[in-house]
């Protein structure tokens, strides 16, 4: 399989592809990273409210235990502090809420960023195998006395009529009459259309 062809300037065109193809995945890959950290900046707020509600809930415990060592009334005392406490954790675990949506959000927005880069691959890869694998093909074909004649058909049913029409007159009959030479040029549009360099 060749991935280049050997005519320079559809070698160039399959280049140009392969490193425009390189830049637009490398910008979107960088593009969807800053969009990444941008969503992940909204999670500090909820870092914060968690961190808070943690506090909080600490705190309260801590009140509940001391309030709870009170004779006779200890319980009694400990009861809003162990309300206060139990709100500290729902506080907190708000903050995670909040931090586990944005999270999921950052996600998303790479997932969005990165469709250009999975639709231009899905444009450009199966073109890039299928030109690499007709060459190695061709390459093969024209090899061999028969392999030419199929790539001679193949030109006179693909080549553009202005290709055929600048083959010197006569050329369709030569090669309907088998004449070697005729079904060498013939083969040579198919080639040259595939990028390679006509046999020696």
């Amino acid at each position: 399989m060749r991935l280049y062809a050997e005519h320079p300037a559809l070698r160039a065109r399959q280049l140009a592809a392969d490193l425009g193809f390189l830049v637009w995945a490398v910008v979107w890959v960088l593009v969807a990273r800053a969009a990444h950290g941008a969503v992940l900046l909204l999670a500090g707020p909820g870092r914060a409210v968690e961190d808070l509600g943690r506090s909080v809930a600490g705190s309260m415990d801590s009140a509940a235990a001391a309030a709870a060592g009170v004779p006779l009334v200890g319980e009694e005392l400990a009861a809003p502090f162990d309300a206060l406490s139990g709100a500290g954790g729902s506080v907190g675990g708000a903050g995670q809420s909040a931090q586990d949506a944005v999270g999921t959000l950052a996600t998303v927005v790479v997932v969005l960023v990165l469709l250009p880069v999975g639709w231009l691959l899905l444009r450009w890869l199966p073109w890039r195998l299928r030109s690499a694998r007709d060459a190695g093909a061709a390459r093969r074909l024209a090899g061999s006395a028969a392999g030419l004649e199929v790539l001679a058909v193949r030109a006179a049913a693909t080549a553009r009529l202005d290709q055929l029409a600048g083959l010197p007159g006569g050329t369709g009959a030569a090669w309907w009459a088998g004449d070697p030479a005729a079904t060498e040029r013939l083969a040579r549009l198919e080639l040259r259309r595939l990028g390679l360099r006509p046999p020696t």
